[in-house]
């Protein structure tokens, strides 16, 4: 049987331990190899780095379905944790963000960094971040074709739990721009009815903060998992800083992303 890699940066600080938990307990569902990775600054550090991420999985204890590894990677974090998970073809990185304490102050602007540097989608848990079961996924898209690139993702998600993911646009005034949402709308209706995944869509009035109509639906509609493709020459103006309040969110949700690849015309 094919066993899943799910790559989880431990920091030795409680957003690690968070980020650690949340991957077991969504890896009870799947096959899966979880390995623990630390960077460090220089080889003098990897003994002592080791020794903690033994104890780290001795604590951990025996799941059923699920086995441990360690890897231990000299240089920086905005480089090796998308380095090695392209390497090792790994499904998914669980990663903690937090305040200016940790492996070399993971804010929440330079996990942005980080994640851009990968391939692989991230799911980026808060230290607060608790594991429930995923009932219902809301993805934001815009009328760009590189925001539909999280849609499969999300949906291998909503698989596991069973999920609904609801998809979210904003309406627009001009004819020209609405014909493309809807048509992007549909686009993502029949992938997910294709894949037999349960999908609402929410088209949110144009105007005011878009970021602030996503989590006003995130509470009132009882979001567990928050999905994004994050491109950098989104139509939306206020998209990195959008992006940004998502995987620090006050909901302490766990937000997917997946830097996305440009497209050209015959993308979709």
């Amino acid at each position: 049987m094919n066993r899943n890699l799910y790559i989880v940066p431990h920091d030795f600080t409680p957003v690690g331990d968070t980020a650690l938990n949340y991957a077991i307990n969504l890896s009870k569902r799947v096959n899966v190899e979880i390995r623990l990775l630390h960077v460090v600054s220089s080889k003098s550090e990897e003994a002592n780095a080791i020794s903690k991420l033994d104890k780290i999985i001795e604590n951990a204890g025996i799941h059923e379905g699920i086995s441990f590894s360690k890897s231990i990677s000299e240089g920086s974090i905005f480089d090796e944790i998308g380095n090695i998970a392209r390497k090792e073809s790994a499904q998914l990185i669980f990663m903690g963000t937090h305040g200016s304490t940790g492996m070399q102050k993971l804010l929440g602007s330079k996990a942005m960094k980080v994640i851009v540097s990968a391939d692989t989608p991230f799911i980026i848990l808060q230290k607060d971040t608790p594991f429930r079961d995923i009932k219902n996924i809301v993805i934001p898209i815009d009328l760009t074709k590189e925001s539909l690139q999280i849609v499969n993702n999300a949906g291998d998600m909503a698989n596991i739990f069973g999920a609904t993911v609801h998809v979210v646009g904003e309406k627009q005034n001009d004819q020209y721009l609405s014909q493309q949402m809807k048509t992007r709308i549909l686009i993502v209706k029949k992938q997910y009815q294709d894949r037999n995944v349960p999908c609402l869509v929410e088209m949110m009035p144009k105007g005011g903060s878009y970021s602030k109509k996503i989590m006003e639906y995130v509470k009132e509609k009882e979001i567990d998992m928050v999905a994004i493709a994050y491109h950098s020459e989104s139509l939306l103006p206020q998209f990195d800083t959008f992006a940004q309040s998502l995987i620090t969110n006050e909901n302490n949700l766990p937000c997917m992303i997946l830097k996305s690849k440009p497209v050209g015309t015959h993308y979709f």
